[in-house]
Order: C-alpha cells, then sequence, then structure tokens
C-alpha cells in the first residue's frame, strides 16, 4: 500500500479507538467530568501524563528544533525536562492533598478571593488558548501532507475528534484516551528513530549511537563545509543568558501548567500523585532520551538528500513534491545553475525547510517502508490531540467549574455543572480552531510562549501559596496580573510589532523567567505591606505541608 492508504488505515483505526475509548469512559457525574471521579491507577495517570506533555511541540516540532539550532536546542530538553522534575517534587502532591478540581480552585481558596480566582481563570484561559494553537498546527500539518487535504479541513478534522471524547467523557474519558495515546505516539516516535540509527551506525539504541558513534562528528564537518556553525558549537544562535532565560521560563513554566496540574487531582491519594509522577517522568524519558539523536540523524538526511542536487533529481524525490504542495518545504534555483543549495544566508539559501516537518518527513527522506511512514504520522496525531484535549478540559473547567459554579451559581446540580462543562469545550474548540488556521509560530515556539506565561503568572502564586503562610490576596493578585501583563506584553511587541528585544537580547521565549521574577518580588512586597491572611488560611497552610492525607474540607473553606 501507498504511504497514504497506510496512514488513512493507522489514522482511521486510532479515531475509531479513541471515540470508542471515550464512548465507554464517558463521564457520569461532576467528578467524573472534572477530575475523572478520582479513581486512575497511579500507572495509568503516569501514561496519561506523558501523553498530555508531550504535545505536538514535543512529538512533532522540538526534534526539528533542535535539528536546526543543534546544541542550543537543548533548553527544551533542559527546561521541559527539569520543569517536570520541578513539579513532581514540589507542587503535586501538596495540590493534590489540597483536593480541589482545578489551578483557580486552589487559588481562590487559598487567598480567599473571588477576584484572585477570577485572575487566575484569565491567566489559565490565556495560557491554554496560547498552547492549544500549536497542538492545532500540528494536526493540520499531519493532514495536509499525509492525508492530501489542506491544513484547514485537517484542523476541522481534528476539532470534531476532540470534541467527541473531550464533550462527552470529560476528564474521565479524557485520561483513559490518552493512555491509549501515550502508546500510539511512543511507538510512533522509536520505530523509526531505531530503524535510521541502524541504517546510519549500525547501532539499534538511539541514544547510545548518538554518544559513541561519529555521526556527529560528520555532521559537524559537513555544518562546517557549509558555512554553518558546528553542530555542537555552544550559543550558536541564542546568548548565555537567552539560553539560561528560556531554560528557566520553560521549566518554572512546566511546573505551572493548569492541565499538567490538573492531572495529579485524578488520583485517590497523595502517594498515587507521587506514584504517578515518577510513572510520567520515566515514560517521558523514553522519548526526550531519543529527541538528540532523532534530531541529528534527520540533519545528516535531509543535507545528505537535498544539497546540491540538481533540480531535476530533486523532482524525481516523491517525498519531497509532496511536502512541496503543503508549502512547508521549498526549492528555488536562485542562481540559474540547476542545482539546489542549502546555504547559512536567507537570501541565497535555495531550500527553506519549516522546522514542524523535520520528525514528520524523516522517514520518508530515510527511505523506510510506508507503514512507519503512516506510523509517525499517526502519533504526531495522538500527540497533538491528546495535549488538546487535556487544555480544553482546562479552559471548559475555568468557565464552568470556577465561575459558573464557584461565583454564579454556587448551588447549581451536577447535571447543570456538567453541562456547562460540555457548552464551554464546544466554544474553546471554536477557538482552538482559528488558531490552528492561523497559527502565530512554530508549534514549539507558540508552546514555549504558554511556558512562559505559566511561569509569570502561576508558579509563584502556588510556590507561595504551599510555603509561605503569610503571603495574601492583595500580593497574589498583584503578582499574577503584573506578573503576566509584563510577560504578555513582551512577547506581543517583540514577536507580533517589531518591538526590539530590549531586555539584553532576551527572546520572548526566555522573558517569562523575567515575568516570574517580578511576580515574586510584587506578590512578597504587597503581601507584608498588608494585612496578614486570616487565621484559619495560616492554619490551612501549615496542614497543607503536613504528610498526611487530604486536607479537610473545613480547614479550606
Amino acid at each position: 500500500m501507498s504511504v497514504e492508504l497506510w496512514t488513512i488505515f493507522l489514522v482511521s483505526l486510532s479515531f475509531i479507538a479513541y471515540l470508542y475509548i471515550g464512548w465507554h469512559t464517558r463521564a457520569k457525574g461532576s467528578a467524573d467530568f472534572f477530575v475523572a471521579g478520582r479513581g486512575v491507577p497511579s500507572i495509568a495517570n503516569g501514561a496519561a501524563t506523558a501523553a498530555d506533555w508531550m504535545s505536538a511541540a514535543s512529538f512533532i516540532s522540538m526534534a526539528g528544533l533542535i535539528s536546526f539550532l543543534g546544541y542550543d536546542g537543548s533548553v527544551y530538553l533542559m527546561g521541559w525536562t527539569g520543569g517536570y522534575v520541578l513539579l513532581a517534587l514540589l507542587l503535586a502532591p501538596y495540590l493534590r492533598k489540597f483536593g480541589k478540581y482545578t489551578v483557580p480552585d486552589f487559588v481562590g481558596d487559598r487567598y480567599y478571593s473571588n477576584i484572585a480566582r477570577l485572575v487566575a481563570v484569565v491567566a489559565a484561559i490565556f495560557i491554554s488558548m496560547t498552547y492549544v494553537a500549536g497542538q492545532m498546527r500540528g494536526v493540520g500539518i499531519v493532514f495536509s501532507r499525509f492525508l492530501q487535504v489542506d491544513i484547514n479541513t485537517g484542523v476541522i478534522i481534528g476539532m470534531i475528534v476532540v470534541a467527541f471524547f473531550a464533550v462527552l467523557g470529560g476528564m474521565k474519558g479524557i485520561t483513559w484516551t490518552q493512555v491509549a495515546q501515550y502508546g500510539v505516539l511512543i511507538v510512533a516516535y522509536l520505530i523509526p528513530a531505531i530503524a535510521i540509527s541502524v541504517l546510519l551506525t549500525g547501532n539499534p539504541i538511539p541514544q547510545l549511537a548518538f554518544t559513541f558513534s561519529d555521526i556527529v562528528a560528520k555532521l559537524n564537518q559537513i555544518q562546517v563545509d557549509l558555512g554553518f556553525q558546528e553542530y555542537t558549537k555552544p550559543f550558536a544562535n541564542q546568548s548565555q543568558l537567552d539560553v539560561l532565560f528560556s531554560t528557566i521560563a520553560l521549566m518554572v513554566g512546566t511546573a505551572g501548567l493548569p492541565h499538567i496540574i490538573v492531572r495529579f487531582y485524578t488520583v485517590p491519594d497523595v502517594r498515587s500523585a507521587r506514584f504517578s509522577a515518577g510513572w510520567a517522568l520515566l515514560f517521558i524519558a523514553i522519548l526526550y532520551t531519543t529527541a538528540p539523536a532523532l534530531s541529528s540523524f534527520a540533519r545528516y538526511n535531509l543535507i545528505d538528500s537535498l544539497h546540491n542536487k540538481t533540480v531535476e533529481e530533486i523532482q524525481q524525490l516523491d517525498w519531497a513534491n509532496k511536502w512541496e504542495k503543503t508549502k512547508l518545504l521549498t526549492f528555488e534555483d536562485k542562481n540559474g545553475d540547476g542545482r539546489i543549495q542549502l546555504t547559512p544566508d536567507k537570501a541565497t539559501s535555495e531550500i527553506t525547510i519549516d522546522r514542524d516537518i523535520i520528525v514528520l518527513s524523516t522517514p520518508e527522506v530515510a527511505k523506510l517502508a510506508p507503514w512507519v511512514i503512516a506510523l509517525v504520522a499517526t502519533g504526531g496525531l495522538a500527540a497533538a490531540l491528546s495535549t488538546a484535549s487535556g487544555l480544553l478540559l482546562v479552559i471548559s473547567s475555568s468557565i464552568a467549574h470556577d465561575i459558573y459554579y464557584r461565583i454564579i451559581d454556587p448551588n447549581a446540580s451536577e447535571a447543570k455543572r456538567v453541562m456547562a462543562g460540555r457548552i464551554m469545550i464546544g466554544f474553546a474548540i471554536a477557538i482552538a480552531g482559528y488558531f490552528g488556521v492561523n497559527p502565530p509560530g512554530f508549534v514549539a515556539q507558540v508552546v514555549a510562549f504558554a511556558f512562559g506565561l505559566a511561569a509569570a503568572s502561576f508558579f509563584p502564586v502556588i510556590i507561595l501559596g504551599i510555603f509561605d503562610k503569610r503571603t495574601n490576596r492583595e500580593g497574589a493578585i498583584a503578582g499574577m496580573l503584573v506578573g503576566l501583563i509584563f510577560t504578555l506584553f513582551y512577547i506581543v511587541g517583540v514577536k507580533f510589532y517589531g518591538m526590539p528585544p530590549w531586555f539584553f537580547g532576551v527572546s520572548p521565549e526566555g522573558i517569562g523567567t523575567l515575568g516570574m521574577a517580578i511576580n515574586f518580588v510584587v506578590t512578597f512586597v504587597v503581601s507584608r505591606l498588608t494585612a496578614p491572611p486570616p487565621l484559619e488560611i495560616q492554619e490551612m497552610v501549615e496542614m497543607l505541608r503536613t504528610p498526611g492525607g487530604e486536607t479537610p474540607p473545613e480547614a479550606i473553606h
């Protein structure tokens, strides 16, 4: 069968499985809808968390960024994995012990303020909509290449599938669907990585091949010969300060992501939260230790396959022609010599490669079997859809639970609360679809902005809310607003309105670190200049840090 037929078969098979799981595990009450009934086993929650967290950015775009940036691309590896460790050790057990449904729920109750809750809701929606834009772009890219439909149609198909198991199943349906999606995405990532590792180095273990073979030395020499910096040369694309800031922003942003934090509310108890964090870290590490190897293999194969080939030779490459139709890969013989050259100067380079196609195109470039190529496309969709569904539930619960139930109608029945959640998912999917059709950047870049916003808004108030009983509502509200507004202003100004990166050249991806620092300072100072929290809140914070079960509800309210 052709690649397209294999893709239709595997994608259809996976979609049928997702829809069946979503139907079979559909939510029957508000606890099922918002926190999966708090009955998810640790290992299953670990797999679901890994799938939720390893989005289209991890599967589709991260290896592409590392492939282009070389050493400097390691900020994504260090930031995202380090941030997950930070989340598992510092936040997850305490938030699970708190026993609420959402991050705004924690903020609203810990800071005894519906205004704080509203600010947290706004931050959660900003973060989630920015993040979901990257997922929908990933869905569109996969469909546009492998099913030969335009990106807009691909986004709409993805929206319909996500809508089904997210609206019907809520967190319960999403969780068990994500377990299946993790299995699909990790198999789809490892099989081509292992096959290409054998082809290029003779070693079937990509991590060992990357470390002990001569593939990186060869790639370094090729890069130098073409006028690029060595692949492993540090700080070739970013300053040391920007690398540091970007890494920290990704790290603390991970620890503040609402759709990941809420995963730890779905397990039975605090002990299960710790175990599920450990399982998730193991499942994440499998992909993240493979990514640097796959990035170098992809870079080596692309240069070898395309550079200095004649126009006629390029036209005979079926995979290149199909990717060219998507406009994510372009060729132009600018000097008219009949050959296509790759150069570091964009003005003279005759090959333009969108970073988001690197992982998806690599099996084709390496001439792997059609079913392997189709499997990678299926894995990319699994990664994008799993994260998109988690983000949509955050948006839904932020409005339906934290605004409708906790502020507007505290007496709303379970049926009303679940219906409000489902309606909100519908609205969120429509907005996500718009961003998928009109994406503001590369998948991983868009997602990096979300991490910056999470770092600047949630991380300080969660950390201080757990470890500093003197932090009060005035400080939390001021800190979140200042951190979020500053970071958003810098990102939008630099990215879309031509504002120079005036803070020592720090990129929009890294400015969340400064936003976080400003948030910490503002929260701390304002809290000390205003009245301390009520005594019962201070006692609740003390109880939160004491080993044991959930904090009793009477201590929270």
